[in-house]
């Protein structure tokens, strides 16, 4: 039953509580769900609190939201009083160690998803702390995680940043269920039969869902035992069979429940949940959102919706693969599409905006052109295993049509008040070149002068074990897209993306990599060095040094040397970086490549400026030259270490993982 909540019909749609004053404005004296989040509020679809709230809102419950709370205490967690039916947690749209952290292990200078790009506002592991913050706050309300950090933490998982192999975040925070990948549809179905007086320990059987048995209890018979953590932890080996039986287990259509053993302790983890038809997204995507910041936060931005607030998400899903990536993980490989009708409603509502200057800034998704993609045969789907659909090959059953989403950028270009709408979504190359005129049309009308694309790398074996196509399937797509730009009378350039450091990738690779950027003229301007996220397959490779699927031993660069040499190999013409790449090609005889000829990637003798760099960096120096000893004194901050609570994180109140 969906209880009955009076709002005035003539009034606009208001944003979710806030404030107990919030709430008491809309006449509640209590609330259903408190969805807690380590994200600033913003009310719109590209923000998990945004889009689930107002679900839940539309759903018929009372909804309030407690954004980035002070988790030094239980106080805020009691702002609305006791919930009805449960918390939902999530530590916002990224995992909060990745939000928080480097890949070298430094602390971010920003946070997107914070006012101002403000750090500090949330805590390291932010979904345990919340979790136990909400026990404290009120015994016996049941308590619900969710997101990217709960959801892809669900089972035993290497974790970067401490070094270890952590226990699932189920024991660690303590809920009683576990909501992962995109969470409509299980929570919707949990929130329903709470609401009907179920128990939560009676709703464990929803898909999408996972929970924890405690040793009295027995697990159900048909699940898949997976490594324990004791196991995963103590063998490597069987980690790696643990990472790939999990992911063998993520078609909706034939995933079975796993159980995985954590002592005396078990985690369950039910099949995905089955993905939204058309009308659902349609739906969701069409509720009342204001599509903006509450206005708590005044004129202080909150920078990751300043990317997304003028575009537009037209499906969701992606069947690449890439094993270094945690979209299709989060997401799923089966791709759920909105109709035309839907986004051009979208687009219309953008255009309304006072601040809008007639640009869409995207009309994508995780992959830009996989929209309405999707396998021919239903009845092999249900029973398909492949971890993509398009590696190693383009499998002959997929939908490869590219005429719906052609149709649906020109019906979005004669919308009145639309000057330009850009795609800034990654395209798929391989996926692309299938359809020459989705090409022709992309840069016509879609392109700002640039186009982001993802080539990765250009050694076949690094490309395989990412499960990227090969680089002559880039260089196809860059001559196509050169070609059309001409033909359409512009000057446009692809700004392509390459990772440092993936397993498999060492310093012979990454020479091969800086000739391939010698060869061809571009510049990365930025390094992507990889960073192991829990649960993805790659992960599973750095820490382990095993292919998960194949069983084969891979390299994995992890010393601070190896790292710093093939980032700089990344940037070979930069002179500070010139004694790295001189040290990387030293240590692997190439010297061919040191001197004046057409393929050095570096001159004989250093640049002034490489000096003048390497001068700054030496021990005992300071900016100046002069000796820095009396400054070397002086007290400074302490370096990161992940698992220590260091003087200088406490007295910003953030202490080790798990803590208040």
């Amino acid at each position: 039953m969906k209880p009955d909540i009076p709002l005035k019909p003539d009034l606009p749609p208001l944003f979710l509580p806030t404030t107990r004053d919030e709430m008491i404005a809309r006449g509640w004296d209590y609330v259903d769900v408190v969805f807690v989040s380590g994200d600033a509020y913003v009310d719109h679809p590209s923000f998990a609190v945004g889009l689930l709230s107002r679900l839940l809102e539309a759903e018929g419950y009372r909804v309030a939201v407690l954004s980035q709370p002070d988790w030094r205490s239980c106080e805020p967690w009691r702002r609305f009083g006791r919930p009805r039916l449960c918390f939902a947690v999530s530590a916002g749209n990224m995992d909060s160690m990745v939000n928080r952290y480097t890949a070298n292990r430094k602390v971010r200078n920003d946070d997107a998803y914070s006012p101002g790009g403000r750090i500090g506002l949330r805590p390291d592991r932010a979904t345990a702390v919340y979790c136990q913050r909400a026990r404290e706050a009120f015994r016996g309300v049941p308590i619900i995680a969710g997101g990217v950090e709960a959801g892809l933490r669900r089972i035993a998982h290497y974790d970067y940043w401490s070094d270890k192999v952590r226990r699932s975040i189920l024991l660690d925070s303590k809920a009683d269920l576990l909501v992962y990948g995109m969470g409509e549809r299980p929570l919707v179905e949990v929130l329903r039969r709470l609401a009907a007086g179920e128990d939560i320990r009676a709703v464990r059987d929803v898909r999408g869902t996972a929970y924890r048995l405690g040793a009295a209890e027995s697990p159900p018979q048909d699940g898949v035992r997976l490594p324990s953590y004791e196991e995963a932890a103590a063998d490597k080996r069987a980690f790696a069979r643990m990472t790939r039986i999990a992911h063998l287990e993520t078609n909706p259509h034939n995933a079975r429940r796993l159980v995985q053993f954590h002592g005396r302790e078990a985690v369950v983890v039910n099949p995905p949940a089955y993905p939204l038809s058309e009308a659902e997204m349609d739906r969701v995507y069409g509720l009342p959102y204001q599509r903006r910041p509450h206005p708590c936060y005044g004129d202080e931005p909150i920078p990751a919706f300043e990317v997304v607030k003028h575009s537009v998400q037209i499906m969701r899903g992606c069947f690449g693969g890439c094993t270094f990536c945690s979209i299709t993980a989060h997401e799923g490989r089966i791709i759920q599409s909105r109709s035309i009708a839907s986004v051009l409603d979208e687009v219309r509502s953008i255009a309304a905006s006072p601040d809008f200057k007639g640009v869409i800034s995207d009309i994508g998704g995780p992959t830009a052109n996989m929209y309405r993609m999707n396998c021919s045969r239903p009845e092999v789907r249900e029973k398909c295993r492949r971890l993509s659909c398009i590696h190693p090959t383009i499998c002959k059953l997929l939908n490869v049509d590219h005429g719906p989403l052609i149709q649906l950028y020109r019906a979005v270009r004669q919308e009145s008040g639309v000057k330009k709408a850009f795609v800034a979504s990654g395209i798929r190359m391989d996926l692309a070149q299938r359809s020459p005129e989705y090409i022709d049309e992309l840069v016509r009308h879609h392109v700002g002068g640039h186009l982001k694309v993802a080539p990765e790398h250009c050694d076949a074996e690094v490309l395989r074990l990412m499960k990227k196509p090969s680089v002559e399937d880039f260089e196809r797509f860059a001559a196509k897209f050169h070609e059309s730009s001409r033909a359409a009378g512009k000057e446009q350039y692809l700004v392509p993306y390459f990772i440092a450091g993936h397993p498999g990738c060492d310093v012979a690779a990454m020479i091969r990599l800086a000739q391939f950027l010698k060869r061809t003229g571009y510049r990365p301007r930025q390094v992507q060095d990889f960073m192991p996220t829990p649960f993805d397959i790659a992960t599973c490779m750095y820490y382990t040094g095993i292919d998960p699927i194949r069983g084969q031993t891979v390299y994995a660069a992890k010393g601070e040397k190896q790292r710093r040499l093939q980032r700089a190999l990344l940037q070979y013409w930069k002179p500070e970086n010139y004694f790295s790449v001189r040290e990387a090609l030293l240590s692997e005889r190439r010297e061919d490549l040191i001197g004046d000829g057409p393929d050095c990637l570096i001159p004989a003798k250093p640049p002034k400026e490489a000096l003048a760099s390497r001068e700054k960096t030496l021990p005992g120096k300071s900016r100046t030259g002069r000796n820095a000893s009396a400054k070397r004194a002086r007290p400074s901050r302490p370096g990161y270490r992940p698992h220590r609570a260091t003087a200088g994180r406490r007295e910003k109140g953030i202490g080790r993982s798990g803590e208040g």
